[in-house]
């Protein structure tokens, strides 16, 4: 392909001509890339643009002679381009290979309420390319001649399609829905995509504006813009042996992303710890994609009793320090960065976490989350959780810890013994989980070994004959014949109850 000299007077008429208007009509519908330059397309059954292309314009009033290159292109055109399709990566690029990739457009599973399961092939009519005269079977059209379905996708021309569906048949009437099916390869990196095609539009055959609506069935972008749901239409192909048949070309752009394009790895610097330790956490982030990652968020969430210290936090990509920010709002840290992650490249986070008593209680597994955006076309990506299992000992540390008590005679109903108050000996309290305690002679109980929590202990009324509950004046939650306790990892709580002479006594 040649480029022509453009001056800016020039480019302007050359906008507004008929050979423009007519090489922006050529321009695949649903296509993913565009050009603002003015280019033109020597009379050829199909040109590529495959790369860059170079451009040079003369300033006519200054004589300058400006020279430059385009951004990339991938684009095909030509007498058919219009009624052709194309299978495209995640960023709109063409795949390096199509070998083994293929085009079905399949009927839906009527027996699924959910309108997403395949059923039959759609049978589409068969043409044929070069044409026979008077043989009934109409032309057909590049690179798809027969009409197969599915069709199998070549490198030349690269990833692109055709199917033709037959008005005459009722394929294109208004309410019909289809689903299409792009395969890639066994042991391919991308996953298989299936997209809705519903016909919504097909009074004007004729003005080549059979319309329909494209919607993902797999929750992955259809374009680069992120967009699952989308508007089309379907391009009248004429046929001069049989003009009165119309065969509209389903002729859809997508885009195929890879089913992973982001992976977190989170290991440990132990297996075994105990309340006192700091363990070392190190995140590894690796970008899977064909473009660089950006805005990379990772949430980790850390198991009961470890205090993460936020100093420690360090960033490393490449051997290179990297700048890495950190937020906790309760067991949850988040880590963010503003460094671009390349192809293939790893982002490391490292930090430390100490274990206090609190740890003996939790499950020791924390896990992580990773986020990013591509930078060419802002699609997220998200891997995880990973996790990262450490048992925990008790060491010399333990989290047990101890009720005391006392049952006494409450002479000024405050709830408290003082001097001249008596214990009441071989009382007896009933715990929560059915354990029985007495008091000694003094009245005095304590248990040892009880785990963390809350604890709840009954007096028996029935152990202390004689006596009743003591009203305190000062605490109205202690005119009760149980007590509430809340017991910390290794600490010490009091459970007293008062009791007073009984009027019979």
């Amino acid at each position: 392909m040649k480029l022509v000299n453009i001056s800016r007077k020039t480019k302007q008429r050359i906008s507004s001509s008929s050979w423009y208007q007519k090489l922006a009509t050529t321009v695949v519908l649903g296509s993913l890339l565009t050009t603002n330059l003015p280019i033109k397309v020597t009379a050829q059954t199909t040109v590529n643009i495959n790369n860059q292309a170079s451009y040079t314009y003369q300033d006519p009033g200054s004589n300058f002679t400006y020279q430059g290159v385009s951004s990339q292109l991938q684009l095909v055109f030509g007498s058919t381009s219009n009624n052709l399709g194309r299978i495209l990566s995640c960023a709109g690029t063409i795949i390096s290979d199509y070998t083994g990739f293929s085009v079905g457009l399949y009927e839906p599973n009527l027996n699924d309420p959910t309108g997403t399961e395949l059923g039959n092939l759609v049978s589409l009519t068969r043409t044929e390319l070069p044409n026979i005269p008077n043989n009934k079977i109409p032309q057909g059209q590049t690179p798809n001649i027969e009409n197969a379905n599915p069709y199998f996708l070549s490198n030349n021309p690269a990833g692109v399609y055709n199917l033709l569906l037959d008005a005459s048949r009722g394929q294109t009437a208004s309410g019909k829905t289809y689903i299409l099916v792009a395969n890639p390869p066994p042991q391919s990196r991308y996953p298989q995509r299936r997209i809705k095609i519903q016909i919504i539009d097909n009074t004007n055959q004729n003005n080549n504006s059979v319309k329909y609506i494209a919607s993902s069935l797999d929750g992955q972008p259809l374009n680069s813009t992120g967009a699952t749901r989308v508007e089309d239409i379907l391009s009248v192909v004429t046929n001069p042996e049989t003009p009165q048949l119309n065969l509209l070309a389903l002729a859809f752009t997508t885009n195929m992303c890879q089913a992973q394009q982001l992976q977190i790895i989170k290991t440990g610097d132990r297996a075994t710890a105990e309340p006192g330790d700091t363990a070392i956490y190190r995140i590894s982030v690796r970008n899977l994609a064909d473009i660089g990652l950006n805005n990379v968020v990772v949430t980790d969430n850390l198991p009961l009793g470890f205090h993460f210290i936020p100093k420690s936090v360090r960033g490393e990509m490449d051997s290179q320090t990297v700048t890495i920010t950190s937020e906790r709002n309760g067991n949850t840290v988040t880590f963010r960065t503003d460094a671009i992650i390349p192809p293939t490249k790893v982002l490391n986070i490292a930090y430390a976490a100490q274990l206090t008593p609190d740890a003996l209680r939790g499950t020791g597994r924390n896990s992580a989350i990773a986020n990013g955006l591509r930078t060419d076309n802002r699609l997220s990506t998200k891997d995880g959780p990973a996790t990262h299992q450490l048992l925990i000992r008790p060491g010399i540390v333990a989290d047990c810890g101890t009720i005391i008590g006392r049952v006494f005679e409450d002479k000024n109903f405050d709830g408290e013994q003082q001097s001249g108050e008596p214990g009441i000996a071989n009382a007896v309290i009933f715990l929560e989980d059915g354990n029985r305690i007495t008091t000694d002679p003094n009245g005095l109980f304590s248990v040892a070994n009880v785990l963390p929590g809350s604890h709840t202990g009954v007096l028996d009324l029935t152990s202390v004959p004689g006596y009743t509950l003591a009203p305190n004046r000062k605490f109205r939650e202690r005119n009760s014949q149980s007590r509430w306790v809340r017991l910390e990892p290794g600490g010490l709580v009091r459970m007293n109850f008062a009791v007073t002479p009984s009027r019979s006594k």
